[in-house]
């Protein structure tokens, strides 16, 4: 009997061991996205140098996103289009404020279902963040003077289509619409280059404050493209992407939450806010204090009439034939 104990207790033991090790294996693969789910993923966020960008670079400075355990990478571009690439392309997780809507809904349209907007920037002639500038010298006195001149515009189809329609419909017939990085648009309009310059904030104070240049009419897009000057233009938004929203559910809503923190910071304290424009903008010290700032709507203080007018802004692009179909606004609102 006892010859045969031996064996037994043998393969018991080794089917413990065994039992055992399995069982540490299967707490190593259970512990294993424990662990990784505690750990903040890091949030790629694209942005293009300029004032609307202001929550994004207070959130960034103040460390409302740190406090929210999140790891935020801002990632400069020398355009919006490149914000939107670099999302689709996987190379950023989301948008800053700033970023051409048009672009967004661009990528939106190429790969549909991508972008998710939760903040956007709403500008009129109010709320200055598009304007035309001229040289300060220059005898134009409203947009028809500049018929058959040279108009810069920033980089990218929303910037370039915009320009064009409100020359169109402001009488500059003939007009031509020339591509430049925003931050050589005060120094082409020095040179001679270009006579005029569709641009946005804070490219019109810089040439304001050093004497080059002057503005000719500000809130444009509200005032010709939605026919109101005080109509909310919703140019630019911020944006998280779905594929990030849906593999990081609760860091997208604490990211979500810390962005609104950096949007009521810029809202009740925009004396203060200004200085975080240093670094992110061509603008800094007391210049800061000078730039005109956009407005803010959050994605659940969208009313219906927001709505429609940023469905009139997308409608132009389709009317246009830039989008290849018409997208409605409502499909890329996120939802909390």
């Amino acid at each position: 009997m006892k010859h045969h104990a031996a064996p037994a207790t043998v393969s018991s033991r080794r089917r413990q061991l065994i039992q055992l090790g399995a069982g540490a294996t299967v707490l190593g693969a259970l512990g294993a996205p424990q662990v990784h789910a505690q750990a903040a993923p890091k949030v790629r966020i694209g942005y293009w140098p300029i004032a609307a960008g202001l929550p994004f670079y207070a959130a960034i400075e103040l460390g409302y996103f740190k406090e929210a355990g999140l790891d935020v990478e801002p990632l400069k571009f020398a355009g919006a289009q490149q914000v939107m690439e670099a999302v689709l392309s996987n190379r950023a997780d989301g948008t800053a404020n700033g970023t051409g809507s048009a672009n967004i809904a661009i990528g939106e349209i190429a790969q549909p279902g991508t972008f998710k907007i939760f903040c956007s920037n709403p500008s009129n002639v109010k709320n200055v963040l598009d304007e035309v500038i001229v040289p300060v010298a220059s005898p134009a006195k409203v947009m028809a003077d500049l018929k058959g001149k040279r108009v810069a515009s920033g980089p990218g189809i929303q910037n370039v289509t915009l320009a064009k329609t409100i020359l169109e419909r402001g009488g500059a017939t003939g007009a031509t619409v020339v591509e430049l990085p925003i931050g050589q648009h005060v120094a082409a309009l020095a040179a001679g280059q270009v006579d005029g310059a569709y641009t946005l904030e804070p490219t019109g104070t810089i040439g304001r404050l050093n004497g080059t240049t002057r503005v000719l009419e500000a809130g444009v897009i509200a005032r010709y493209v939605l026919g109101d000057p005080m109509a909310p233009w919703f140019g630019g938004s911020a944006s998280l992407s779905s594929d990030f929203i849906k593999k990081n559910p609760e860091a997208a809503k604490k990211f979500v939450a810390a962005y609104g923190k950096g949007v009521t910071y810029v809202r009740t304290k925009a004396t203060e806010a200004r200085q975080y424009l240093k670094g992110y903008t061509p603008i800094e010290g007391a210049l800061t204090g000078e730039v005109p700032l956009a407005a803010y709507t959050m994605y659940n203080e969208f009313t219906p009439a927001d709505v429609a007018h940023f469905q009139k802004f997308f409608d132009l692009f389709s009317e246009k034939g830039i989008f290849s179909s018409r997208l409605m606004v409502e499909t890329m609102l996120y939802k909390g």
